[in-house]
């Protein structure tokens, strides 16, 4: 899907732990493509689960799962704001 995209993309959403390819593996990808992406990890495993993932929680942003519709979008408003300042 990002290969197919012509516009700029500015925030990678993924789980941490997925059949296939880690969430960890995917953003290292997508980072070397997309240098400036802001990246946000979400999970409903235990933190001992996704530092086994090569995650490590207080190191990146994170979401835990389940949240709220309201949750996300301030999470995503936050991620954006901060890395705009920077």
């Amino acid at each position: 899907m990002a290969e197919a995209s012509e516009g700029r993309i500015s925030l990678l959403l993924t789980d941490v732990v997925m059949p296939g390819m880690g969430g960890r593996e995917l953003s290292e990808l997508f980072r070397a493509r997309y240098p400036a992406v802001r990246i946000l990890f979400m999970s409903a495993y235990t933190e001992d689960e996704i530092i086994l993932q090569g995650v490590r929680v207080a190191e990146v942003d994170f979401i835990p799962k389940p949240f709220t519709v309201q949750g996300l979008r301030d999470k995503v408003r936050t991620l954006i704001d901060r890395n705009g300042a920077e």
